[in-house]
This record gives structure tokens, C-alpha cells and sequence, in this order.
């Protein structure tokens, strides 16, 4: 370990101290991915695509935080905070200007978990199309 020199006292005086793996804390809206629960997109928060899967972390992970993304517009939020309300659920809206991601909500705890899938898939056209065509396939069996 190297000896701190001046001008690191004067930019941990100024900065603050420095923080493990800063990238990964400002992509994560604060929180480190080996914390993380369940992630929601941008994306998935504005189209409510993920609400189930987020109720489901929910109730499986009772002392998680819920970390909302505070430049997502609050018309998009209620239900996650309905949500998060609901299941008891503390919840905190991070809005950092410094840095822009693609992340709308996190539910993390405050200690290690390392799951390995943190996002949620969604369903490509292929896949939905298969799943409407055994449904109407199964509908049509009935008929006949």
C-alpha cells in the first residue's frame, strides 16, 4: 500500500473518501450488482412490463430497499411505489446528475447476495407469437 501523498488528503477533503468500484455504484443508482435482487430498465418501468416480477422479488425478499431512478417521470412511478408500499418496502428515489443509465429500479439489499440473474428478460415476438398459437390452438380443439 502506497503512502498518501498532499493531493490525495486535499481530494478525499474535497471529494470525499473514495468508493469501490464508482462505475458500477453510478450504473446501479447507488448500489453495488452483487446486492442487487432484481433490476428494471427505464424501459420496463415506463411500459409497467416486469410489475409481476417485481411484486414476486418483493414478497421472496422481504428487507430489500427499492431504489427508483429519479429522472424517471413520476407518472411512470406510482405503481412501483404502490408496490413497494404494499409489501412494506422502503423505497428511495436516487437522482445523480452526474451520470445518465439506463436503469429505472433496483431492489437491493445492503449486503452481498450474488444472484446471477439480476435482469429481467423479456419475451422476444417469437416467443409470444409460439405462446398465441398454442393458446388459439388449444381454443380451436375445443371447437372441433
Amino acid at each position: 500500500m502506497s503512502k498518501k501523498d498532499v493531493d490525495d488528503y486535499l481530494t478525499e477533503g474535497i471529494y470525499g473518501a473514495r468508493k469501490p468500484k464508482q462505475a458500477e455504484r453510478k450504473k446501479y443508482l447507488g448500489t453495488l450488482r452483487e446486492r442487487i435482487v432484481i433490476v428494471l430498465t427505464k424501459g420496463q418501468i415506463m411500459s409497467d412490463k416486469g410489475l409481476v416480477k417485481l411484486e414476486e422479488a418483493m414478497q421472496k425478499h422481504p428487507n430489500t430497499e427499492l431504489l427508483i431512478n429519479g429522472h424517471v417521470s413520476y407518472k411512470f412511478l406510482a405503481e412501483e411505489k404502490a408496490l413497494a408500499t404494499k409489501q412494506n418496502i422502503p423505497y428511495t428515489t436516487i437522482t445523480n446528475e452526474e451520470s445518465d443509465t439506463d436503469i429505472g429500479a433496483v431492489l437491493t439489499y445492503d449486503y452481498a447476495i450474488d444472484k446471477k440473474d439480476i435482469f429481467i428478460k423479456e419475451e422476444s415476438e417469437e416467443e409470444k407469437n409460439t405462446q398465441e398459437e398454442t393458446f388459439s390452438s388449444r381454443i380451436k380443439r375445443w371447437f372441433t
